[in-house]
């Protein structure tokens, strides 16, 4: 009977295994997921899920760490505005580094320091030490390593594929990130509940070697070039290039106001899933895996089209229902609703920032991409920490839902002023 079960195991688990196997086949040998022909990319992407997955169970890990500790939304806006100050402080001379070196390199160097601080943060929870200034300060060093990180990964998407594969690089590499937004918080929030806070971050360090393993093995480098005109003036270089198009100045102004006054929402969440909706880790878990679900789906909706040829069109639909969804999630106090509400705030953000980037990534001279893709990095997550600091003053003195609708209708504001200069319009292609 044992030798019977045996098999009917090994079998099951070779079915399974052939079903991904085929479905990987396809997809990569598919137009639609050209980018994954690529041997070097699809290397970087697997490996990038696994990773990420550890990142976010991490990210719910803190967050409901820093709660545990203070029980204030205050101290929350403020860890989280530390993770986000060095991008707003070193992430356009990360644009610089990342045209200057081999970006593959960068980013074997960048993801091995990660582990640092996932380690150390592991330890010291799990000897009940830990205080909300520790997370702060590891916070803020692996905000650092990420000022350098994030720009330098996302220029060298272009160099793996090249420039007629940008867009779906730029969609399947959001799918992933957005992929590992659902995976990574449902088991934060069952590994938080069953083994306790230290496991996350334990195992998000763990990650970290998926992909170490794949850069290591991907071929693709990077040139090094040298600068000769000093690193502030080539940095003026591509701010140079943006203030020559008018059209990327008004997408980067509102995903300016979507990081600064949208996105701080995400602080927050351990205050709803606490205190508004009683549901505890499990409920933290839930809201930040219902905004992955539907940013998953924007992120392959795109890979699957292709491109976006009305693009102002398709963002300004995209901004409108992102800063509605954050409107309504904040007045809800059904639970079930507010997860239908945070995954169309999730398809509409992703939705936008997606777009707005592929048409940056295929606009840009090849030896000016690090740079503007550094001021795409400031204005997306560098502004963030302000946004942190100034929501959790707000959330502290007003309630926290109260600065949350606040911080939608302000949104709707702003997307609604894009939406009125371009709705109908098209960017230059």
């Amino acid at each position: 009977m044992r030798n019977i079960d045996g098999k009917q195991k090994s079998k099951g688990a070779k079915n399974c295994f052939d079903f991904f196997k085929v479905l990987i086949y396809k997809m990569q040998n598919a137009e639609r997921f050209s980018a994954l022909s690529f041997r070097d990319f699809r290397l970087f992407w697997f490996g990038q899920i696994i990773s990420l997955s550890g990142t976010w169970m991490q990210s719910v890990a803190q967050g409901w760490l820093v709660y545990s500790l203070t029980k204030s939304p205050f101290y929350l806006g403020m860890v989280a505005a530390a993770n986000s100050l060095p991008i707003l402080l070193f992430t356009l001379m990360g644009g610089v580094l990342a045209d200057r070196f081999p970006k593959r390199n960068l980013l074997l160097i960048t993801q091995g320091l990660s582990i640092i601080p996932a380690l150390i943060l592991g330890i010291l929870t799990s000897l009940g030490i830990v205080t909300v200034w520790h997370v702060a300060l590891l916070a803020f060093f692996l905000g650092t390593i990420n000022a350098i990180d994030i720009p330098t990964r996302q220029s060298f998407l272009a160099e793996m594929v090249g420039k007629g594969h940008i867009v779906n690089a730029i969609a399947l590499n959001s799918a992933a990130f957005n992929g590992a937004r659902i995976i990574g918080p449902m088991i934060a929030g069952l590994a938080i509940a069953y083994l306790g806070i230290p496991a996350c971050f334990f195992l998000n360090a763990v990650s970290f070697g998926a992909v170490l393993a794949a850069l290591a093995r991907i071929q693709t480098k990077g040139e090094i070039r040298i600068g000769t005109k000093g690193v502030l003036s080539e940095f003026m270089e591509g701010i140079a290039f943006l203030r020559r198009n008018r059209e990327l100045i008004h997408v980067i102004l509102l995903i300016t106001v979507f990081s600064l006054i949208g996105l701080p929402y995400i602080s927050l969440l351990p205050v709803f899933a606490a205190e508004v909706f009683h549901r505890g880790a499990k409920g933290l878990g839930f809201l930040m895996s219902a905004s992955g679900i539907g940013a998953l789906t924007a992120a392959l909706a795109i890979a699957a089209r292709g491109d976006i040829k009305n693009k102002t069109r398709f963002m300004s639909i995209a901004g409108l229902c992102f800063s509605a969804a954050l409107f309504i999630f904040s007045l809800t106090g059904i639970f079930w609703i507010s997860l239908i509400a945070i995954a169309l705030g999730g398809w509409g953000l992703v939705s936008y920032l997606a777009v707005a980037n592929s048409y940056l990534q295929t606009t840009v001279p090849d030896e000016l991409r690090g740079r503007v893709m550094s001021v795409y990095s400031f204005v997306f997550l560098g502004t963030v920490p302000i946004g942190n600091a100034i929501m959790g003053v707000v959330a502290d003195a007003a309630g926290t839902s109260h600065a949350v609708t606040g911080a939608g209708i302000l949104c709707i504001i702003g997307s609604g002023i894009f939406a009125k200069r371009y709705l109908g319009g098209n960017l230059p292609a």
